[in-house]
């Protein structure tokens, strides 16, 4: 596999888009793991797939974004053109609009039960669009909006060799709930990956949401996993409100959040302190935000 950087990109562009061959090209700050990305001139972005798995977001996301973004208030990530497999770099690619603002954090939100409301209101209305033909929930987006039961060995494993630091019984507890019930409803949109790296905020608001790799339609509950992996306790109850979810359709999007909790906490416990840190006080979070709701009972 040839290295992703900008002398692959310049060799690409020159190529097979000659009329941009004098834009600059730089790396972008925050870059995905899935894609590479860089800044070509002030208006455009490359994104390159990173490992052949990642390649049939290339197609999906020239398909449907073009025809999502007319339908939604917000800007999201929309292709301009789309760069072909070559002997520089085996796999097609894109050329994006560039959105501008900055990657969301909690210091650069003027308020986040304004923001739960802004969110909500966005992930309803990408809900609300057609969804007829679109990417049903599977492998191409590693079932986000289909059944969490795919990852339940996975969430198990991670709970038993945890069981002397974590809660094992409450986890497990909070994990079949998620499993109790299925989607009954119609097939939505499913971002798939609603966390603060994939949206923009401009002025302390919501302005954009980016990164459509892993779209697909399904059960809308895992895009509202953020609830415990960013707000605070009054904040998620807006965003709860905000998305109108019923009770069930919730404790799917808790066994969302805990799922990667639990896996990113037992992947980085001995080799990144930071990261599972962060996971573990989410889990946290997880647990005190299920006490409180079962004594509200």
């Amino acid at each position: 596999m040839h290295t992703i950087n900008e002398g692959l990109v310049r060799k690409l562009i020159n190529k097979q888009f000659p009329e941009w061959s004098k834009l600059e090209i730089r790396p972008v700050k925050n870059s995905g793991n899935d894609n590479r990305t860089f800044h070509l001139g002030d208006h455009m972005s490359v994104r390159l797939p990173s490992a052949e798995c990642y390649v049939p977001q290339v197609e999906k996301e020239q398909k449907w974004l073009p025809k999502l973004s007319k339908e939604l208030y917000l800007p999201i990530s929309t292709p301009i053109a789309k760069g072909n497999p070559s002997e520089e770099y085996p796999f097609p690619w894109s050329v994006n609009k560039w959105l501008e603002g900055e990657t969301l954090t909690l210091e650069n939100i003027n308020d986040p039960n304004q923001f739960a409301r802004e969110l909500g209101a966005f992930l309803i209305e990408f809900q609300s669009i057609d969804a007829s033909g679109g990417p049903l929930a599977g492998q191409h987006n590693f079932y986000r909006g289909g059944d969490i039961a795919v990852y339940n060995q996975e969430s198990r494993d991670a709970i038993e060799q945890n069981k002397d630091t974590l809660n094992a019984p409450l986890l497990n507890e909070i994990w079949e709930l998620a499993l109790d019930s299925k989607w009954a409803g119609n097939s939505v949109w499913v971002h798939g990956d609603i966390v603060p790296g994939n949206i923009l905020v401009k002025n302390g608001e919501l302005y954009a949401i980016i990164d459509f790799g892993i779209l697909g339609v399904g059960d809308p509950s895992c895009d509202a996993a953020m609830a415990w992996t960013f707000f605070d306790d009054n904040s998620r109850k807006i965003f709860k409100a905000a998305l109108n979810m019923d009770q069930e359709t919730w404790n799917r999007a808790r066994g969302w959040a805990l799922w990667k909790a639990l896996i990113t906490y037992n992947w980085n416990k001995h080799s990144n302190k930071v990261i599972a840190e962060e996971s573990y006080n989410i889990i946290n979070t997880i647990e005190g935000d299920y006490e409180v709701e079962k004594t509200l009972k």
